[in-house]
């Protein structure tokens, strides 16, 4: 073996990745989890107060959960077993939980850190409670989806979550500047390249040692700007999920944008989506909800042009077609806003589950056969047309609800069209008031 890494120039063995190299060895020198391994940090407190028990370590790619599960066992002086949901079966964690069990009869504890822990399905999950609540293991969890959802409230009853954050800005140039140091010299980046550098890692620091070492193997030469830096580098898509968490925070926070009437807001969450690889039509049907839901009757036109910008696009696709996109979110941001027309029908359907199946009025029943004629359906009713300004002031409602303060759905307020609405709505209600002999 020895004269084959030689033959390769190797002396001790395969070369170790920049960021393998770099790994932290203690927990104060974690970078970008201050709030979890600084000097007042949550584990720094545990591993002092010697509390430390079963964890949940919920956070982005890159950074630092296993780099930190691992200086924990160092810490409390327990054995460390990594293990893989994607990769471990049910026989596998037999194995394990049995190796523990022998280690704890000879008096050594065991960290067993479970990557991606949220592949286990629901009854994996719970072959973990007996190992847990006997002592036999000490378990820390990794998983990139929002716990709350994706693992067993027995097991989460069981375990203290804590949240790794993207790395930000400061602790990302922390990293670059420790590449440097380790490696003797500068990545070859001018100032605005090395924060779009910064900015390709999105918050991942393996991801951006990565970078940092396809950078430092190049030939010396002179500093790249941003156009040399992105003709030599990839530049991967920010973290985004389709189907997962990720997919529906992005979508929250581009339909509360649009009902805040922050058309930047808007158009930037909708800009992370589709740079995340979102089916544009995605987009489309959440502008489509918010232009009924949040804009509604204050401006009728915002339906009209969320459909026809989605026609547009769908007849023209992709890169045209987003500028039909765009008008289409600018417009809906900024229509002015009323949500009575999305009240008024719950109201509606809560009052209608509410009364059960009374019969409508007769005289807005058709009559086709004579029986009915005899029963008094259709009697009594006017056709609106006859009367001046088209309405006769009829009552629409079952008999039983007639006048019932609950049964005024529609309220309009005094934003765009709307205004017109209500202005129409209070004088349909005096001709009423007249036509049925008395007034309000």
């Amino acid at each position: 073996m020895a004269d084959l890494f030689a033959t390769a120039g190797l002396e001790t063995g395969a070369p170790r990745p920049l960021a393998d190299r770099l790994r932290p060895q203690r927990l104060g020198e974690v970078v970008g989890q201050e709030h979890l391994t600084g000097p007042e940090g949550m584990l720094t407190r545990m591993i002092a107060h010697h509390s430390l028990g079963s964890l949940i370590f919920w956070g982005p790619p890159g950074t630092g959960k296993t780099t930190v599960a691992r200086l924990l066992a160092r810490e409390t002086d327990l054995h460390f077993e990594q293990i893989s949901a994607i990769f471990t079966g049910v026989a596998d964690l037999k194995k394990v939980f049995e190796a523990a069990r022998g280690r704890r009869a000879v008096g050594q504890g065991t960290l067993l850190f479970v990557d991606e822990i949220h592949r286990f399905n629901r009854a994996q999950q719970d072959g973990f409670l007996p190992v847990m609540e006997d002592g036999t293991i000490t378990l820390i969890g990794a998983t990139t989806e929002n716990p709350s959802f994706e693992l067993n409230a027995a097991l989460l009853s069981r375990s203290r979550v804590l949240v790794f954050k993207s790395l930000d800005p400061e602790a990302i140039e922390r990293l670059l500047q420790r590449a440097e140091t380790l490696e003797g010299r500068r990545l070859p980046l001018d100032p605005d390249s090395r924060a779009a550098l910064a900015g390709m890692a999105d918050g991942d620091g393996r991801y951006l040692l990565g970078l940092a070492e396809e950078l430092l193997a190049l030939p010396p030469g002179p500093e790249l700007d941003i156009a040399a830096l992105s003709a030599t580098m990839q530049k991967r898509a920010p973290i985004y999920d389709k189907g997962q968490d990720e997919h529906y925070n992005l979508l929250s926070c581009f339909h509360k944008s649009l009902r805040g009437s922050d058309v930047n807001g808007a158009m930037y969450w909708a800009a992370r989506m589709i740079v995340g690889g979102e089916d544009p039509g995605t987009v489309f049907r959440r502008l489509a909800c918010a232009a009924s839901e949040d804009v509604g009757m204050a401006d009728p036109q915002a339906m009209p042009q969320v459909v026809a910008a989605w026609t547009a696009f769908d007849r023209v696709g992709w890169p045209e077609g987003r500028l039909f996109l765009a008008q289409a979110i600018a417009y809906v941001a900024t229509a002015p806003k009323s949500n009575a027309a999305y009240s008024a029908f719950n109201a509606a359907i809560a009052l209608a589950k509410s009364t059960g199946s009374l019969p409508p009025p007769k005289h807005i029943l058709n009559a086709p056969t004579k029986l009915m004629k005899e029963l008094g359906y259709h009697a009594g009713y006017r056709y609106d047309h006859d009367y001046p300004d088209a309405y006769a002031g009829q009552q629409f409602f079952p008999d039983e609800l007639a006048g019932d303060r609950r049964a005024e759905f529609y309220v309009p307020n005094e934003r765009g069209f709307e205004r017109d609405v209500k202005k129409r709505l209070e004088y349909w209600a005096r001709l009423k008031a007249e036509r049925q002999g008395g007034n309000k």
